[in-house]
């Protein structure tokens, strides 16, 4: 029989790929952590984590044991609700970045809706600057989006990298500006886009802003310029742009959960154990076309 806290910090390490961000994501020790990989390990008999200094992957028999960990964990947390008999009401004020709505994102908050019928739901999507902006400022209880790589924020949910996108018939002249299709800022991925191009020596230009996703999918499917977005999260005609243009890493960015300095608590608590026992789940899905 698998021990929960033992799944649960299994699947804090899958999703963030470090036990020491496993280990605050789930206010334990990071010795405690590990312990528990290494019992679920011996129940399993399989080794679940490749790990060395620098890096932690997981192996075959890891990523099944994922799809079995957090449907174990889910079919728990359903029963606890059910003989507890749990009715969490309320209003909860929800932000959710551009990136996020085009992938698994509706589903979960089906599954929250489910769960909790009682809670009233307000729903903002916007640029993550703009969100966290609404946050501090009250407006908001709950946000779900991106943070630059270093920042200390939030609780991390998955680290993705960041990379160049184009509609497929793009060509990108090096004698040429880079033409960049960017959300207006207060933006994350346009800051490190313009970042990257100035520190490597790139010249650039702005062909197209777009407050929205679907602006910026429009604009580089019309062979307007290059997006940096993020890998996991691909929207459906558009494509990474291959090697031999020679365009500058972009390193990562990191999805987080933020409340702010409230004390996460009723409505918005639930929706983000709802959200991080789900969150590999975002980097699993098909561009939508």
């Amino acid at each position: 029989m698998f021990d929960p806290a033992h799944l649960r910090s299994f699947v804090a390490v899958a999703q963030t790929l470090s036990f020491t961000q496993a280990a605050d994501r789930l206010g334990l020790r990071q010795s405690t952590v590990s312990q528990h990989i290494r019992k679920l390990e011996a129940v399993t008999e399989r080794q679940l984590f490749l790990r060395d200094t620098h890096t932690v992957t997981l192996t075959a028999d890891g990523e099944a044991m994922l799809e079995f960990a957090r449907g174990i964990l889910a079919t728990n947390e359903r029963a606890m609700r059910y003989f507890a008999g749990s009715q969490v009401r309320g209003r909860l004020r929800f932000g959710a970045s551009e990136d996020l709505v085009l992938t698994q994102l509706p589903r979960i908050l089906r599954e929250f809706r489910r769960s909790h019928p009682l809670v009233d739901l307000e729903l903002t999507v916007g640029l993550s600057g703009v969100l966290h902006e609404a946050l501090h400022a009250g407006e908001l209880d709950l946000v779900f989006g991106k943070r630059r790589t270093g920042e200390a924020h939030g609780t991390l949910v998955w680290r993705d990298k960041l990379v160049w996108i184009s509609g497929d018939s793009l060509v990108v002249d090096p004698a040429q500006p880079v033409p960049l299709i960017v959300y207006p800022a207060p933006s994350i991925t346009r800051a490190q886009a313009i970042e990257t191009l100035e520190r490597t020596n790139r010249s650039w230009r702005v062909t197209c802003t777009s407050g929205s996703l679907n602006g910026l999918r429009a604009a580089a499917l019309a062979g307007l310029g290059v997006v940096a977005h993020a890998q996991s999260l691909i929207p459906g005609g558009l494509v990474q742009v291959p090697e031999r243009h020679r365009l500058p890493d972009l390193g990562h960015v990191e999805f987080v959960l933020s409340s702010g300095r409230r004390a996460l608590r009723g409505p918005a608590a639930e929706l983000a154990s709802t959200i991080l026992a789900a969150g590999d789940r975002f980097q699993a899905v098909p561009a939508v076309s």
